[in-house]
């Protein structure tokens, strides 16, 4: 067995009974608040996992033997977490949880970019109305989803998030926007990204066919190679840094971030990074299942390593929250989708389940027949907000969160029926995140839980979340195609594929 020193915490584990649901609340009147926590605004209710309080004991054996202590007091002090790359992990310092000298920095990087949102907004680019923001991955990701979530009604700017390098995708970004009064924000952090350099250029040859004098002067780097930044003909001062510890999806509370302060407000941006940060402190001052992180990993895993769950669904009942789950697929699975442990040993279980979900109620009438009555359990994840601000009358967002609620219900309890076509399994389990309000503040705090839930995951399986080469690969084939030697290596399937699509 993979990680040796862990396997007698495995084999406890593996050793606790399999618990019906129901059976659980039957026999546990407390089970509610056992599996339940409130931080930061937000209520956790993990009641409906397959967790026991066997289970949590003998997980909490699995965090003491894989040092989670240890490895969490490393990631706030700025220690070396990412060993394949020689790398700390230092966003948590972006909230100012780090260590002194990391969050100094952070903070510096900070009142940079304020200076030049100052100036922005103080005319020195000229009536700028519209921000075109070329990024991919987590840079991107992450900035569309805090700006889509809290942005609809703010009237600052037109922000567009663009990262797909089809011509379909840059047309639908700039559709609408006038060149003139548009701000081009180029996000990468080694600034070689083929599709943002690619994206880059077609803007700029945008600008300049509009009339544009200095197409450059519309754009704005950021990125962890400022001197690149520089040499393709960007100002250095409208270049943002950013460290080289803080990894793509774990970046848009840096200077990534600087699209959503143009879209929200320095304030609203100040209160995103203060969110996270109270999630930080949670994190690092609790332990074993008072810690939410460690409760939702210890979920995790017994979805994954005893119940064969290979996918985890996440559905928002919220449609401000609508792209929450493709955020999370990165985060989740480039951090944990590794088949090696951290030291390079084959890791002889299974990692990362495959992340997906999508928008109550749509989702519903559209998957829901599979997650209550397919040949598998898949764990489901409902979020939810509890204060509304729309302007329909209550009786929607009642709806809304009726069917959220009802659903993690029906999932559990199923239903008997003479007939096969019409009865449900039941227990399966779920798990609901519910918010308050969706603000900065809460929606910073959500963002960081997954970021520990993730790390917790990794720790507890004994792989490093911070390095991503399982997306190098293709890149490097792709690359081969201008080169008629990489095209001759490639397999026949794919040199068919390229002779008939003409390249």
């Amino acid at each position: 067995m993979a990680n040796p020193d862990r396997s007698a915490a495995w084999a406890a584990i593996a050793a606790q009974p399999r618990v019906p649901l129901l059976q659980s609340f039957e026999q546990d009147s407390e089970r509610v608040a056992r599996f339940s926590r409130y931080v930061a605004t937000i209520h956790f209710d993990w009641s409906k996992t397959y967790l026991t309080p066997g289970l949590v004991e003998a997980f909490d054996a699995l965090a003491e033997a894989a040092d989670y202590r240890g490895k969490r007091a490393a990631l706030f002090a700025g220690d070396i977490v990412n060993p394949t790359e020689q790398r700390p992990a230092t966003h948590v310092a972006e909230r100012g949880e780090g260590n002194p000298e990391d969050n100094a920095l952070a903070l510096a990087r900070h009142k940079r970019m304020r200076s030049l949102i100052d100036a922005i907004e103080g005319g020195a680019f000229g009536d700028i109305e519209s921000i075109l923001h070329i990024g991919i991955g987590g840079s991107a990701l992450g900035p569309d989803l805090i700006i889509d979530a809290l942005g609809r009604d703010a009237d600052r700017y037109d922000v567009r998030v663009l990262s797909n390098i089809d011509g379909e995708a840059f047309d639908q970004a700039t559709w609408g926007l006038d060149p003139a009064s548009t701000l081009v924000v180029g996000v990468s952090k080694t600034f070689t990204t083929t599709e943002t350099l690619t994206n880059m250029a077609a803007a700029i040859e945008w600008l300049s066919e509009a009339g544009v004098a200095d197409p450059y002067g519309h754009l704005i780097a950021v990125t962890a190679a400022p001197d690149k930044a520089v040499e393709y003909g960007i100002d250095e001062s409208r270049v943002l840094p950013f460290g080289e510890g803080v990894g793509g999806r774990y970046s848009l509370w840096s200077s990534v971030g600087f699209s959503i302060a143009m879209a929200l407000g320095w304030g609203a941006f100040e209160e995103l990074l203060e969110g996270a940060a109270e999630m930080d402190r949670h994190v690092k001052l609790n332990d074993g299942a008072a810690n939410i992180a460690l409760l939702a990993a210890y979920a995790d895993l017994t979805e994954t390593q005893l119940r064969g769950a290979q996918s985890r669904a996440l559905f928002a009942y919220d449609e401000r929250l609508r792209l929450l789950p493709d955020y999370l697929q990165q985060l989740e699975m480039e951090s944990n989708g590794k088949s090696v442990t951290a030291d390079g040993q084959p890791l002889g279980r299974p990692s990362a389940p495959v992340t997906w979900g999508g928008v109550g109620t749509d989702a519903q009438h559209a998957v829901f027949q599979l997650l209550h009555q397919g040949t598998t359990a898949i764990p489901v994840e409902f979020v939810a907000v509890i204060e509304n601000e729309d302007s329909m009358d209550a009786r929607h967002h009642h709806l809304l969160l009726g069917n959220a609620f009802a659903q993690g219900a029906a999932l559990m309890a199923g239903r008997k029926h003479e007939d096969g076509a019409r009865a449900y399994p039941g227990d399966r389990p779920s798990a609901t995140v519910l918010l308050e309000r969706l603000d900065p503040r809460s929606l910073g705090a959500l963002v960081a839980f997954y970021e520990h839930r993730t790390f917790a995951n990794a720790t507890l399986l004994g792989i490093n979340p911070f390095d991503q080469f399982g997306v190098e690969l293709g890149k490097e084939m792709a690359k081969k195609l201008d080169d008629p030697e990489g095209r001759a290596a490639l397999d026949p399937s794919t040199r068919d594929l390229i002779a008939r699509a003409g390249l």
